[in-house]
């Protein structure tokens, strides 16, 4: 176990307590061994952030966790603070990227680097899972961002069967599996036109997504596990609470070469913790903004994550 010269305070974003599902939660394994460590853990939702000026605070309460996934956690009175107070921030709650998530990152984005917010809060907001990806179009499956009906319509003449899916969705939600022969292309799109004011993204479907698709932990810059996700039979998605099986794996010489390919993009802006997907020889998605999947790599065997992820944020916070 790392030691840093002092006992940090770190603050944590992220949704209502009550509602995380401490048996496979990344935040929960966060916090489990941040507090290990001798840190003193705080906790506030996004909802109460405020900013005066330069000064930016929240309704933030003590917390103490436990090894207990049915009652993980015993949570003080909350008081609003400073979040200048703390050494570290993690920035963990779930999308929808929206423009109030986004309105968050501007707002941590005031006391970073004073206080460490992970990830880097500029970087979350400007990189978002489904767009830092398409930096590296080498990489990629044939891939599409547009409203514009008669540019999928192409798309799909082109590419035959497809996936559609929101541009800052998450978790699998909206995510659909378009047949070459199906019909059903123009009630879709009007579907995603009066659910989301975004532009969609649309993909190439890859039927290697029946072996798995691979969710790769990245910290530091480094690959350190690989958690293949089978989709259920009849479902086009592979998300484990939709039904998926996971499965650890060895990471093939193609996922080494895609983490070194993107190394130099992630070191440069600072993300500490990120997870990829990658489907057969694809990299289809980067995700920084609250990365998930290191509980459920211990559980399979792995390695223990969340060590590695506080080892990177101590060595910031070293005097």
């Amino acid at each position: 176990m790392a030691l840093t010269r002092k006992p940090l305070k770190v603050a944590v974003q992220a949704d209502p307590a009550a509602g995380l599902h401490a048996e496979g939660d990344s935040t929960v394994a966060l916090m489990r061994e941040a507090q290990t460590r001798g840190h003193a853990l705080f906790y506030y939702t996004p909802d109460t952030l405020a900013q005066t000026g330069r000064t930016v605070s929240a309704s933030v309460s003590p917390i103490t966790v436990n090894d207990d996934d049915k009652r993980w956690y015993e949570m003080g009175d909350a008081a609003r603070t400073d979040l200048r107070e703390f050494d570290v921030v993690l920035l963990r709650q779930d999308p929808p990227f929206d423009m109030a998530y986004i309105t968050t990152t501007h707002m941590l984005e005031v006391i970073h680097p004073e206080t460490l917010v992970v990830n880097h809060p500029g970087h979350v907001r400007n990189a978002p899972e489904k767009i830092l990806v398409m930096e590296f179009p080498e990489l990629m499956p044939p891939t599409l961002v547009t409203r514009d009906r008669a540019a999928v319509r192409a798309f799909r003449e082109e590419h035959g069967d497809v996936i559609i899916k929101p541009l800052y969705g998450n978790g699998g939600a909206g995510v659909f599996h378009l047949r070459e022969e199906d019909s059903n292309l123009n009630a879709l799109l009007e579907i995603f036109e009066a659910t989301w004011r975004e532009p969609y993204i649309v993909q190439g479907y890859l039927p290697a997504v029946r072996k798995g698709d691979r969710r790769i932990i990245i910290v530091d810059g480094e690959p350190v596990a690989a958690l293949n996700r089978i989709p259920a039979s009849g479902e086009a998605r592979s998300n484990l609470h939709v039904g998926g099986r996971g499965e650890l794996v060895e990471l093939t010489a193609r996922d080494r070469e895609i983490c070194e390919t993107i190394r130099p993009a992630l070191v440069e802006r600072d993300l500490i913790f990120v997870g990829i997907d990658v489907i057969g020889d694809y990299l289809t998605e980067i995700n920084v903004t609250s990365p998930t999947g290191i509980r459920n790599i211990t559980d399979l065997g792995g390695p223990d994550i969340s060590p590695l992820i506080w080892d990177a944020i101590e060595k910031r916070r070293v005097d």
